[in-house]
């Protein structure tokens, strides 16, 4: 027993994580001292608690759930363009919503074709860092298919039943330099969850490594 517990320890130790790609349950970041950065996120250590999917008709995006010190969650994909970014998520709450913009305004984002504009009105203690003056709308009602699996390594179901993906319609909105966003999921009973985004070149990450 002894013997096989050194196996296991030592290709343990030899597992590298050099990318974000790499990461999995359990291994850990750590992000910049740059005060580019919100606060929540300067010189913080962080530690993925979850893997899931985002699966849309021609991609699949990975999300690693960040935990932090204090338990609080942020959400990691990769925006992959001409150059590859991090894209940091915060799940905002109504009064933040109530605090940043005017309520009329924000519901135009819904408006077909989706043209929405808005101004932000007062950072929210948690916004702050996080919001950007103004957005234009970018994205209305893609549909997509949210899985709490990691694609990576596991199968995702195409039929409908229990191991299917939740539906849902996304809706986004970007500042003017594409820096900073606005995300809305809309799922099928009609909860929406809300999201400011902050996209940073990928070494922010300025450590990462594998969990014990």
């Amino acid at each position: 027993m002894s013997f096989l517990k050194k196996i296991f320890s030592k290709e343990q130790q030899q597992r590298q994580v050099s990318k974000v790609q790499d990461l999995h349950v359990g291994d850990m970041i750590i992000l910049t001292d740059s005060f580019a950065l919100p606060e929540n996120l300067r010189n913080q250590q962080f530690q993925v608690s979850a893997v899931n999917s985002y699966e849309y008709q021609n991609h699949t995006d990975t999300e690693w759930v960040l935990t932090g010190k204090d338990d609080s969650e942020l959400y990691l994909s990769l925006e992959v363009d001409d150059k590859t970014y991090l894209k940091f998520a915060l799940k905002v709450q109504h009064q933040d919503v109530e605090s940043l913009f005017d309520l009329d305004e924000f519901a135009t984002i819904f408006d077909e074709p989706g043209q929405a504009f808005l101004d932000r009105k007062t950072d929210s203690q948690l916004s702050q860092g996080w919001s950007a003056k103004q957005y234009q709308q970018s994205l209305f009602a893609k549909v997509g298919y949210f899985h709490r699996k990691d694609h990576r390594s596991e199968t995702l179901s195409v039929y409908e039943g229990k191991d299917a993906g939740e539906q849902f319609e996304l809706y986004q909105l970007l500042s003017e330099d594409q820096s900073r966003g606005i995300e809305l999921e809309v799922w099928q009973d009609g909860e929406t969850d809300v999201f400011l985004t902050l996209y940073r070149p990928t070494h922010d990450i300025v450590d990462m490594f594998p969990g014990s």
